[in-house]
């Protein structure tokens, strides 16, 4: 019986801002395709959008119950985009799991790839106030010999690059990979792997850089030091920003919240929910699938005085445990069958860790 060798997923993301990312599913990179495929892929996109929020919620539940009192910073995207990829290696029990622990059951499989390829595009955006950048890439060692289709799909429905790996020298491969990911990240992240686990044969990342001006712009010379209070009646000193002008605000009257939209020049826009005191736990565990719908319904444009506090949230977890306890287990055990990858060898995933840094940027001064 051939050896089991490990794979390792490793996620990566730098936001300037928590908040929702919403496409704006424009087909202008899609020229090349039909006026039909477009729009399958634009369908495909939108349902898939709102399942992931599903499963984003669901697991920013089990990761708050987990790690109670902790700061949880994750990117639902990246993650389900991992695993996505891995159901092009996947078959049978190991593929129902994947695709039932990320709410991508209902979803054909071209459907589903089709989807994020879409989302990947779209997303994909570079002008002076907004640079959105997201990529997978596949670090292979030579051992792995994996099947062309698996290599041609990664790259035609996710823009996987592929980079031949030597995974018998882990301090170099350690090295070149976190290269890799700081030079995709302007340098944000520079130490993405700790360590690798001897026997790895591949290991996938996926990066997204978000970096975007307010629309609104904060003004430093308002910027100053004042409380931020947190659970249990305590409070840190915080420099705070501070702006007035119009926005979108409601309040949620079942979830005992504020929800407040702070936009970018493009069309991204950041939400910020503030609980009522005391409900913190209340609004978590009322996150749901239809919330942004709802919330939408409540929001109205009025005179707002914002005080948002300047950020800076580094966060590490292994997914493991977490994704086990959701449903997915077969795809890190010996006998998950991951044979579309490779039918030669014995594969499981030994490694899941998503790190991520979120900040707000520093007070703005007008644009020159």
């Amino acid at each position: 019986m051939n050896p089991t060798l490990g794979l390792a997923i490793f996620l990566a993301v730098l936001l300037t801002v928590k908040g929702f990312l919403k496409p704006s599913f424009s087909p202008t990179n899609y020229e090349a395709l039909s006026q039909d495929q477009r729009q399958k892929e634009r369908m495909a996109a939108k349902k898939l959008t709102r399942q992931n929020m599903d499963f984003g919620f669901k697991l920013l539940k089990k990761l708050t119950s987990n790690n109670p009192g902790r700061n949880i910073l994750l990117s639902p995207l990246s993650i389900s985009t991992a695993f996505s990829m891995l159901c092009l290696g996947a078959q049978d029990s190991t593929l129902d799991e994947i695709k039932k622990g990320f709410n991508f059951r209902n979803m054909p499989g071209k459907d589903l790839h089709e989807g994020f390829h879409y989302i990947i595009c779209e997303l994909n955006q570079k002008t002076q106030d907004l640079k959105v950048s997201i990529g997978n890439t596949l670090f292979i060692d030579q051992r792995l010999q994996p099947q062309s289709k698996f290599l041609e799909d990664a790259e035609n429905f996710y823009s996987a690059e592929t980079i031949p790996t030597d995974f018998q020298n882990l301090e170099n491969t350690q090295k070149q990979i976190n290269d890799f990911i700081s030079h995709k990240t302007h340098g944000k992240i520079n130490n993405l792997i700790k360590n690798i686990d001897p026997g790895t044969v591949m290991l996938l990342t996926n990066y997204i850089f978000f970096r975007g001006k307010w629309r609104h712009e904060f003004n430093p010379n308002l910027t100053k030091e004042e409380d931020f209070f947190l659970e249990k009646n305590s409070s840190v000193k915080v420099p705070m920003m501070f702006h007035s002008g119009m926005y979108q605000v409601g309040y949620d009257d079942k979830l005992s919240c504020t929800v407040l939209k702070i936009p970018y020049r493009k069309n991204i826009t950041a939400i910020f929910i503030l609980p009522d005191e005391g409900k913190l736990k209340d609004l978590e565990e009322g996150l749901q699938m239809n919330i942004f719908s709802r919330w939408k319904t409540l929001l109205s444009h009025r005179v707002v005085d914002v005080s948002v506090p300047r950020l800076y949230i580094t966060g590490t977890f292994d997914l493991k445990k977490t994704l086990s306890y959701m449903g997915v287990t077969k795809i890190f055990e010996e006998h998950g069958d991951l044979t579309k990858i490779t039918p030669h060898r014995s594969l499981k995933v030994s490694q899941v860790s998503p790190q991520g840094l979120d900040s707000t940027p520093a007070a703005q001064g007008p644009s020159p």
